[in-house]
């Protein structure tokens, strides 16, 4: 059992490079899990001098028929998610991370983040929030969908982090 122990010891090397590229999926709709992400990429960028990459997907399956459909409705809504990312921009400047960009996208949001913002922005990691969904009579927890499509499809390393 020694022998096995100095062996892991010596094959165990800590040459961790840090993120130099960190993006952050936040989704207003869960803003405690997308918040509790957030915080964890400021405290991952700030320490490394890492740029940070801040994302928003304009969900339009949440839109009924008649605002799917209307240009101003659509405009409007998509105004409103740029104004709360640049509230997320200016927080992250505020910490002391003054390399920032925020990406504003329509469509299914992990797809829409695999596809258009990870190669435009090239991170090194991706976090992103997870609501807790307890089965019942069970006392097992499974990420969202989205968190799951996520770590499953990204070319990038994936956190996945709870409220």
């Amino acid at each position: 059992m020694i022998l096995q122990k100095k062996q892991l010891d010596l094959d165990f090397k800590t040459n961790f490079k840090p993120f130099d590229r960190i993006l952050v999926a936040v989704d207003e709709d869960d803003s405690k899990s997308s918040l509790a992400a957030f915080q964890y990429a400021l405290a991952l960028a700030k320490p490394n001098l890492a740029a940070l990459g801040i994302v928003s997907v304009l969900e339009l399956e949440d839109l009924n028929v008649f605002e799917t459909f209307s240009p101003e409705k659509r405009n409007q809504l998509r105004e409103n998610l740029t104004v709360d990312l640049e509230r997320y921009v200016k927080k992250a400047q505020e910490n002391g991370i003054y390399d920032v960009r925020s990406f504003v996208q329509e469509g299914k949001p992990a797809a829409t983040i695999i596809s258009e913002i990870i190669p435009e922005f090239k991170p090194d990691v991706l976090l992103c929030g997870s609501k807790t969904k307890p089965v019942s009579n069970a006392k097992k927890i499974f990420i969202g969908s989205q968190a799951s499509y996520l770590a499953q499809n990204a070319p990038c390393s994936v956190m996945v982090i709870r409220s």
